[in-house]
């Protein structure tokens, strides 16, 4: 069913997702073989992790490679006139390949590792990379988390009713929160600069701001509310990472299964901790580098990553803790979520051109500009009252910890808070019906 799923939205991709599960079964039972020296082992790693980088490098990567490397040759040899390969990649990025991609490399890597056996059913090994809650946008699952649900899983109608709240709970996020406040961020990065303000600018990036954290977590929610309803217990992947008051903590908090991923996989084989402080920072930066560069093949996604790197560094440097540490605690959130905003001006920039320019209009424009007609329609009391309200609710814990003593309180608490969730449910599919394009942001990685 989750291979129907995949094909449901990416028909023409399917053996792309086919050819990722039977070569990874193949090999994950070939680094695992008994009696190979560590050497070898090593090799037949390499191997594996090269066919996987490969699909992804290819699918993802190669016209962003081959564009800049012809940049490149022409800056060095201006005499010279390089002719770049057109359509090197399908017109379309197959959904999920990122996901996918990272869910076999773990599973491979935790082989060689010995921290889990490889699968010999190439059914349940499929149902691990193809899960369809996670396949299209996570969460990042290890296999050694759910292993043990392949085969055997308990079905409870406590556990189904908590999968079934926590999906319209994600739902909601997505679909009353997220794509109002995106319809606002959209309007307003699509309008020529010259026809925003400083205001709309600032605007504009904290609808953003909001957006993809209601629009990631919800479908993190979403994915690990139907995992449960079919027996699976997923990580959580977000834990409000906007309550944070450092960049580290943020990173603590948002996307954890992604940041867990480079932790484990990344940072740490390259020493991690256990190495000289310059080693330490220039992992650091590299392991953002390149998670930058995971979320699309654009500079601006890089440009994002060392921005975050390099705000990493600072806060491991003396200077940094002593800045950090002089600061009360309602400061210190402010200066995350100062970078935090910046930093998703280069995310959602189309380039880094624009994504300068909107700066300058952000820290340096004028408010003399006559809003549009289109932006001003958007920014109605509507607008600003109910979705702005939840927003800043759903941010904290509040809803959480409410939530969770109706729940355990049981009787009529219990069911004013199923109501409440009905209505909810009721709405977003009304909101939903007028709408004729929903995706979710993730998907584009």
């Amino acid at each position: 069913m989750s291979l129907i799923f995949y094909a449901w939205g990416e028909a023409c991709y399917i053996w792309l997702l086919g050819l990722s599960i039977i070569g990874n079964y193949y090999f994950g039972r070939w680094i695992f073989h008994r009696g190979s020296l560590i050497s070898s082992r090593q090799i037949k790693l390499f191997f594996a992790l090269t066919f996987n980088l490969s699909l992804l490098l290819y699918f993802k990567y190669a016209n962003f490679f081959a564009t800049n490397l012809a940049d490149l040759l022409h800056l060095l040899f201006p005499q010279y006139h390089f002719a770049v390969a057109q359509n090197l990649l399908p017109a379309r990025l197959p959904i999920g390949i990122s996901f996918f991609t990272f869910h076999a490399i773990s599973y491979l890597i935790d082989i060689y590792r010995g921290k889990c056996k490889a699968q010999k059913n190439l059914l349940e090994l499929s149902l691990y990379i193809a899960f369809f809650p996670q396949l299209i946008a996570g969460p990042i699952v290890r296999y050694n988390t759910i292993e043990k649900y392949l085969t055997k899983r308990r079905h409870s109608w406590s556990a189904a009713s908590y999968g079934i709240r926590r999906f319209i709970i994600g739902f909601g996020k997505k679909v009353i929160i997220a794509n109002p406040l995106g319809e606002v961020a959209d309007a307003i990065f699509s309008s020529q600069l010259d026809g925003l303000n400083c205001w709309l600018a600032w605007v504009g990036v904290l609808c953003y701001t909001m957006q993809i954290y209601f629009d990631f977590s919800g479908y993190s929610d979403m994915a690990i509310g139907l995992a449960r309803v079919f027996g699976f217990k997923f990580p959580e992947n977000f834990n409000y990472p906007y309550i944070a008051k450092s960049v580290k903590e943020f990173w603590r908090r948002w996307h954890m299964s992604l940041s867990a991923w480079f932790r484990d996989y990344v940072y740490i084989p390259l020493g991690g901790n256990k190495v000289g402080l310059k080693r330490q920072y220039f992992n650091l930066v590299l392991v953002f580098f390149l998670c930058g560069l995971w979320h699309g093949a654009s500079w601006n996604y890089v440009v994002w990553g060392l921005f975050h790197g390099f705000f990493l560094v600072f806060e491991r440097l003396r200077i940094g803790k002593i800045f950090l540490a002089a600061m009360p605690n309602f400061l210190q959130h402010i200066y995350l979520m100062l970078v935090v905003t910046v930093g998703w001006v280069f995310f959602r920039s189309p380039d880094l051109t624009h994504a300068i320019d909107y700066l300058e209009l952000m820290f340096c424009g004028g408010s003399d500009v006559v809003v549009a007609s289109e932006i001003s329609r958007l920014l109605n009391l509507h607008f600003v009252w109910t979705v702005g309200a939840l927003s800043v609710i759903g941010l904290s814990p509040l809803v959480k910890n409410s939530a969770a003593i109706m729940i355990k309180r049981g009787g009529g608490y219990l069911l004013i808070f199923d109501l409440f969730l009905l209505a909810s449910f009721i709405f977003a599919i009304i909101r939903l019906s007028f709408a004729t394009h929903n995706p979710f942001i993730y998907f584009q990685f």
